[in-house]
This record gives structure tokens, sequence and C-alpha cells, in this order.
């Protein structure tokens, strides 16, 4: 039995690619805590797209095992949820931006629901994913290196920021495990 060669990695042929050819190796040296707490998250970020690249919207709409709703385009719908929520809504002060995908407190699934083998819907996730990453790098960017201890309100309670980039690092650091086993699941692929 012949197993098709899913890598063009030549170092470890385990890996995605080779670590000259890692996107993420570029983010390898931060200067600073929020450089540091910023890289990885930037460095999750690029994950994501290396788990969802070259599959089609039937492939990344697969879900995972019944009952669940997951799969790889709900993560990445979920995760510009997810972005939106912390970036802009908490840490910008905007509670009452609509939420993307007809996510709500009586439909909360909505994003994963949704997520439909249908390249409108691919397309549609990817864009507002991008979108709201630029955004919250964008707001990063202006964010002084001394800002990580400053508080925003959330539900009365204030929060450091610091502790929003560090859910948000923990947020996608859980959600690439579950993207692992559902790439695996779709074509083998795994690694990095």
């Amino acid at each position: 039995m012949t197993t098709e060669r899913w890598t063009t990695a030549t170092v470890y042929p385990d890996m995605w690619a080779d670590p000259d050819d890692d996107p993420r190796e570029a983010l390898a040296n931060p200067v600073g805590e929020k450089e540091t707490l910023w890289n990885y998250l930037k460095h999750y970020r690029i994950t994501l797209e290396m788990k969802c690249d070259g599959l089609d919207a039937e492939q990344l709409a697969r879900r995972s095992v019944p009952p669940s709703t997951m799969s790889l385009l709900g993560l990445v719908r979920h995760l510009a949820h997810v972005e939106q929520s912390w970036f802009q809504r908490v840490l910008q002060g905007q509670p009452d931006l609509p939420r993307h995908f007809g996510k709500s407190e009586e439909n909360p699934d909505a994003d994963f629901d949704g997520a439909v083998a249908d390249p409108a819907v691919v397309d549609e996730a990817w864009t507002t994913w991008r979108r709201e990453v630029k955004a919250a790098d964008d707001w990063m960017e202006a964010l002084p290196e001394d800002g990580l201890g400053r508080t925003v309100s959330r539900n009365g309670e204030e929060i450091p920021i610091r502790d929003v980039l560090v859910h948000m690092v923990e947020e996608y650091a859980r959600h690439l495990g579950h993207a692992d086993l559902l790439r695996e699941c779709v074509d083998g692929r795994v690694g990095q």
C-alpha cells in the first residue's frame, strides 16, 4: 500500500514544511512582553491558515464526530468572532457591534452551525477572519509596550489587557489542537 506524500518537507518528513520554509519562523525572536504575546498570537493565526491550506469547501466544512458541529470552517468562523469580540467589543469598548455569522445568545453556535460546504461561505469566513485579524493587529500596533497592565471593563469587571491577550493565545492553541485532528481526518495530514 502506497501513501501519497502530503508534505514538501525534506528535513523532517512528518512536518508540513521545512524550518527554512515555515512562515512562522520569522516570528522567532520577539523582544518584550507585548511582542512576545503578539508573536504567539500571530504564530497561531498562521498555523490556522496552514491547517486549512489546500482544502475545498466540502473538506473545510466536514464535521468531526456526531453530534459535534465542529469543522475547520467552523473554527475559522468562530475565531473571526473571537477576534472581534475581544479586540473590538471588549478592548476597544464597542460592546454593541453586531456579532458575525448570526451568533447571539439565542444562537450561540451559529458560527459552527452555519459552516456549510459552500465556496461563498468559505470566502466570507476567510474575509471576515482576515479583516478582524487586521483590526486586532492595528490595535496592537498602537498599544504602548507598558499598556498590558491597563484594564478594560467587561461585564462590570475590570480585567488587564495582558489577560485578554493570554486568553487569545490560549483560545487559538486549544482550537488548533482541534484543527490538528480535523485535518488528519480529512486527508491524513499531520504535524506542525
